[in-house]
């Protein structure tokens, strides 16, 4: 009936190496609960006797139409979940009327998905290699794919510390261990229906964007130097994709003002307001917190989009009505994924879709687009 059933679902077939991945934030994981509290302390107040005899979802994103206000979230794993994962995605996200963002880091290939869901608005997301060549080169396959908006993850200049993948001997490709062993044979039907389809298709699951020859060296320990996400890149790297890229540029990770305001002096189209899901610093601001005055200053000059902690309708309203455009959903996705693939997906955000409906008829408001900070009311997260 809702996203946590699912993500209940999705705990129980997964591996917990591979769910605990997906799931959990870094050290602490004082961010992940900073999300949620944040969301929760922020109000929607109803107006009554409104006269609201429809509900209009659809928006404009750089310039498209689509059916709601939502994109589906880049993300490394959709492909270790279920088999073709993210082809799986992409099916749901067209059928769905919505983009499907396509992560570096996915286990399968641009090529592969753009064939096994043809129509559907891909977007791809960049992570910088130190390797610039290689890098442009990826790029060469992004552009010949059809691909027009480009969106580059600028919230990682370091390794997160996730504790969880390293107690759970957990990496891509996975790697051999007693710990795992023991965690993939307590779930067969993943192991039948996900990890020995790949070993006797195409190999060890891994990064599928990644040349060839570095695939099998990308351990959790070390990456071949070349494929290494740059941490160095700076505003002058940005400057440069926009002078490369012919498409839309949107730059994700920010969640500061004056970070939004260089990102539009370089020339992105769009931004996106984001902690990353409280998978990067675990002392990062919730994305709601900071949206409003991004917002108010930016609007109409570049899009503003935003993510992280989106497990409700009234989740998505909330970023809607703090300024966003539309949002990204990023692990409410893959927990459909997880328990029924496609299905699971389009089941996720036909839950999304009714639970915004609804919302929005509570509010009055018979268009998402319109939502706006008068029917805010915000509180004091509790502690």
């Amino acid at each position: 009936m809702n996203v946590g059933d699912y993500r209940a679902l999705a705990r129980r077939r997964l591996p917990r190496g591979v769910f605990e991945y997906v799931d959990r934030g870094t050290e602490d994981e004082v961010a992940i609960r900073t999300l949620r509290g944040s969301l929760d302390a922020l109000k929607l107040a109803p107006k009554v006797l409104a006269g609201v005899a429809s509900i209009d979802l659809s928006t404009q994103v750089l310039g498209r139409k689509q059916a709601l206000p939502v994109i589906a979230a880049p993300t490394a794993m959709a492909g270790l979940l279920w088999y073709d994962g993210e082809v799986a995605l992409a099916r749901a996200a067209r059928d769905a009327g919505i983009p499907f963002c396509i992560s570096t880091q996915s286990i399968t290939s641009i090529e592969a998905i753009a064939a096994g869901a043809p129509g559907a608005d891909l977007w791809f997301q960049l992570y910088v290699w130190e390797n610039r060549g290689m890098t442009q080169d990826l790029l060469a396959r992004v552009r010949a794919a059809g691909v027009e908006t480009l969106v580059l993850t600028a919230d990682t200049p370091a390794s997160p510390k996730k504790e969880w993948n390293v107690r759970n001997g957990f990496g891509v490709p996975i790697a051999p261990s007693l710990r795992a062993g023991v965690d993939v044979a307590l779930h067969p039907r993943w192991l039948a229906s996900v990890l020995l389809r790949h070993v006797l298709g195409t190999g060890m699951p891994t990064y599928a964007h990644y040349p060839e020859a570095f695939r099998t060296r990308i351990t959790r320990n070390a990456v071949a130097s070349d494929v290494r996400i740059d941490h160095r890149l700076a505003w002058d790297d940005l400057r440069e994709l926009r002078r490369r890229w012919p498409g839309r540029l949107v730059v994700k990770g920010i969640l500061r003002l004056d970070d939004a305001q260089r990102a539009h002096d370089c020339g992105a189209d769009g931004i996106v307001v984001s902690s990353h899901g409280g998978r990067n610093l675990d002392s990062a601001p919730s994305p709601i917190d900071v949206l409003p005055a991004i917002a108010e200053r930016l609007a109409g000059r570049l899009v503003v989009l935003a993510d992280s902690g989106i497990r409700r309708g009234s989740d998505i309203a909330k970023y809607l009505a703090s300024g966003a455009q539309a949002v990204m959903v990023g692990r409410a996705l893959l927990y459909g994924i997880a328990a029924d693939g496609e299905a699971g997906a389009a089941d996720i955000l036909a839950i999304l879709r009714d639970e915004l409906e609804r919302t929005l008829a509570f509010l009055g408001e018979p268009e998402a687009r319109r939502l706006c900070p008068g029917s805010l009311r915000r509180e004091s997260p509790l502690t």
